[in-house]
């Protein structure tokens, strides 16, 4: 029992059964005879309808439905889709306006759902939207990150949904007031959109009396406990499915409107009904991510010390509250503020801005990675005005390894670490010492080279308590049903991994269950990089409750209390029996002697405290100055991961994580125009990293054990991302210093980074 960080690499079972084309992805699994649903969505930004005629569309070949939001109210459905907001110092709540399933008077953003239309195929429908009469009094759109413009809601003066803070506003000043050196930066973080390689889509029908949703989500117990109660039936009339995904990356665990009014017509039609977004589709509607800008300040001492950090945060929410919208940029951006660094007196305030935009919400390192970014550049840029070294500045400001469990400056207790060994192998994998004969040579071809580093600390967040469930069954196998959902990520692989390791049971002989509402009672789902924490911890409780019980079944017939039997290696024994079953071998005693009961056990795991991931990432660029072109040459990272249950799936998360974070450093933006029109809404427009960008990773694990779970796990899904974006944004300043560019902003696309060159040359003249 407890056996962990084996670091065994083994392959992902699932690969097989997806590489051969045997994935139950939801779009191939619909219902032969479902219905095809398509959206008629608004083509402006803001305006206010003042017609909508549905007649020709209502008569259309094929059609067997078509609704509006008058449609909606009529048959009950009068709640909006859900959302958290923040709370200020004061108490008061941030600012919540109800967030439609379809428009109701205005349009907000470009392709918010307006109409919806259900038709025996898919060209019927959507050739029935076109005939949709829309007349509309456009209003002007608010773009900008500022307080002000046209109001998109009355519970938002002047846009904005709150204004927040963190931290000790008066001893942040002090530090500043009696600081040697100050550096002060503005810094943009630029939106991205996400980009599954699987568009968003679900199908629903009734199965008796049950309404069954399938939907591609990071989670099914959110989605279960929303549908019934947009919908107002009881949550035992619901069950929802999630089959395989291609790629949530946090996107996908929010709450959109498609599914649920996908199942409402099911309902009404009595008729499978099905809906798969388009790539367009999907890049006007997904929530987005990032887009905010920093007014960062940072205060040293006479020794380089940092003693005050200070940020004023505008952030974009788009149009609307989504689900955890308002918490990304302020509590989850909060959590990491400070990062490894050892500094007291900081504070941060936060600006929420509603914008005529797609709604934004996490993404791959979810606030975390948003406040390393601007940490990691801020450190950049102060060791380069302070004249040091950006590697030592970072060292000397290190929470040491004796100080942890380290409680930061907004209450986050990071378990234990040590950043410094961590740094010094990452020089070692890096190279540095070869960096000057590199930059060098790069010179003497005419291009600029450049080294970027980023420390970075993240926590694994997700569910504070979930349940799985061990099920004996009659072919002797065990099934393992678990509330999180595999993305892409490998779950079915470590999570048989993990039992396997704790039971003794084959791999083989182990049926991980996820994405099925009726197999799960808590949980939210995957996200947070904690779903093996959260899984292996509950999967412990329950086999906890599994041995107590199978122990007591065993007790008679091993002549003894079932205090005396214990579990090790596989089997269950004691002193004077020979008798020593396996896991499998005592479920089939207990079935055989009809003890049912004993074969399904759940268990409730909870975790108080969060672990803390870090690592070092190092990046060398090369620019060419005559065309601007930015080129990866050489990656690097470190990490602290804890103990590993599967190390080869562990470096492919943090592969994937890097390719996201390089990509939004070098090429990915999401643009709109100055009425709220999307302008990279396909990928003519909108830059996506390939495999010519890129080049293969270097990856060390130097782990500490986490003190904060049993496994001593630290999570890594998210680790990727929050340290890619600074490292390589800092190798290309890096690269650029030397010609006098000091304001940089990502992404460094060829044409961005040329410009800045010409610009520099063309005002030194």
């Amino acid at each position: 029992m407890n056996k962990f960080g084996r670091g065994r690499p083994q392959s992902r079972s699932e690969d097989v059964r997806l590489l051969c084309g045997k994935g139950t992805f939801v779009d191939n699994i619909a219902p032969r005879n479902a219905l095809f649903t398509y959206f008629f969505r608004s083509p402006v930004a803001h305006a206010t309808i003042s017609r909508l005629d549905l007649d020709a569309a209502r008569q259309a070949d094929g059609v067997r439905m078509v609704l509006c939001s008058d449609d909606l109210l009529e048959t009950g459905i009068t709640e909006g889709l859900p959302f958290e907001v923040v709370e200020h110092p004061d108490g008061s709540n941030g600012a919540a306006p109800r967030r439609p399933l379809l428009a109701e008077k205005k349009v907000r953003f470009v392709g918010e759902p307006i109409a919806m239309v259900v038709a025996e195929t898919i060209n019927q429908a959507k050739d029935a939207c076109d005939l949709i009469e829309l007349d509309f009094d456009e209003l002007p759109a608010h773009t900008k990150l500022n307080v002000g413009g046209e109001a998109l809601h009355v519970e938002a003066v002047g846009n904005c949904a709150f204004d927040w803070s963190i931290g000790n506003e008066i001893a942040s000043k002090s530090a500043f007031d009696r600081a040697a050196h100050q550096v002060h930066k503005t810094i943009r973080n630029s939106r991205v959109t996400v980009n599954t390689i699987e568009p968003r889509g679900c199908f629903a029908e009734f199965a008796g009396e049950r309404l069954h949703v399938a939907v591609n989500s990071q989670g099914v117990l959110g989605i279960k406990t929303t549908m019934a109660q947009l919908l107002g039936l009881s949550p035992e009339m619901v069950h929802i499915t999630t089959p395989d995904v291609g790629g949530g990356f946090g996107m996908k665990a929010m709450s959109y409107p498609e599914p649920y009014l996908v199942a409402h017509a099911a309902r009404g039609l009595l008729r499978p009904v099905r809906w798969m977004s388009e790539r367009v589709e999907a890049m006007l509607t997904d929530t987005g991510a990032r887009d905010l800008v920093h007014d960062a300040a940072m205060a040293f001492d006479e020794t380089n010390r940092l003693i005050g950090y200070r940020l004023n945060t505008r952030c974009n929410l788009g149009a609307y509250n989504s689900d955890l919208g308002q918490l990304i940029q302020t509590e989850y951006f909060s959590m990491v503020l400070a990062g490894p660094y050892d500094v007291q007196d900081t504070f941060l305030s936060v600006q929420g801005i509603y914008t005529n935009s797609s709604q934004t919400d996490a993404y791959r390192g979810a606030g975390r990675a948003e406040a390393i970014y601007v940490l990691e550049r801020m450190m950049d840029y102060s060791a380069r005005e302070l004249g040091v070294d950006p590697w030592q500045l970072r060292q000397r400001n290190f929470i040491k390894a004796h100080q942890f469990p380290y409680t930061s400056s907004t209450s986050e207790v990071l378990d234990p670490a040590n950043y410094e060994n961590v740094l010094t192998r990452a020089r070692e994998a890096a190279d540095i010492d070869g960096f000057e004969a590199r930059k060098t040579q790069s010179a003497s071809d005419g291009r600029l080279r450049g080294l970027g580093l980023s420390y970075y600390i993240m926590n694994a967040v997700g569910s504070s308590e979930i349940t799985t469930r061990l099920m004996f069954q009659e072919d002797e196998t065990v099934s393992l049903s678990v509330p999180t959902q595999s993305s892409g990520q490998g779950h079915e692989s470590v999570f048989k991994t993990f039992l396997s390791d704790q039971t003794g049971i084959d791999p083989d002989q182990i049926r991980v269950i996820q994405g099925d509402s009726d197999y799960v009672d808590t949980g939210s789902g995957t996200g947070g990089s904690s779903s093996i924490t959260m899984v292996g911890n509950a999967t412990l409780v329950t086999l906890a409750q599994t041995i107590k019980a199978f122990a007591a079944f065993l007790a008679p017939h091993m002549q003894v209390d079932a205090d005396d039997i214990t579990f090790e290696d596989g089997v269950f024994h004691t002193i004077g029996s020979n008798l020593k079953p396996t896991f499998l071998e005592a479920a089939g005693m207990v079935r055989d002697a009809g003890r049912d009961d004993l074969l399904v056990q759940e268990g409730l795991g909870r975790i108080d405290t969060w672990a803390f991931p870090n690592g070092a990432h190092v990046a060398e660029v090369e620019v060419d100055p005559e065309t601007g072109k930015v080129s990866l040459e050489r990656y690097s990272v470190v990490d602290d991961f804890g103990n590993l249950i599967n190390p080869l799936l562990v470096e492919a998360q943090v592969h994937g994580g890097c390719a996201q974070g390089i990509g939004h450093a070098l090429m990915e933006n999401a643009v709109f125009d100055e009425d709220g029109q999307l302008l990279s809404a396909s990928f003519m427009d909108y830059a996506m990293p390939r495999a010519d960008d890129l080049l293969m990773f270097s990856f060390v694990s130097e782990p500490v054990p986490s003190t904060a779970n049993p496994m001593g796990v630290k999570g890594c899904g998210e680790a990727g991302t929050v340290g890619a974006t600074a490292a390589t944004a800092n190798a290309v300043a890096d690269a650029l210093w030397g010609q006098g560019v000091r304001q940089l902003d990502i992404p460094f696309t060829h044409q961005r980074v040329w410009k800045m060159l010409k610009d520099r040359a063309e005002s030194t003249v």
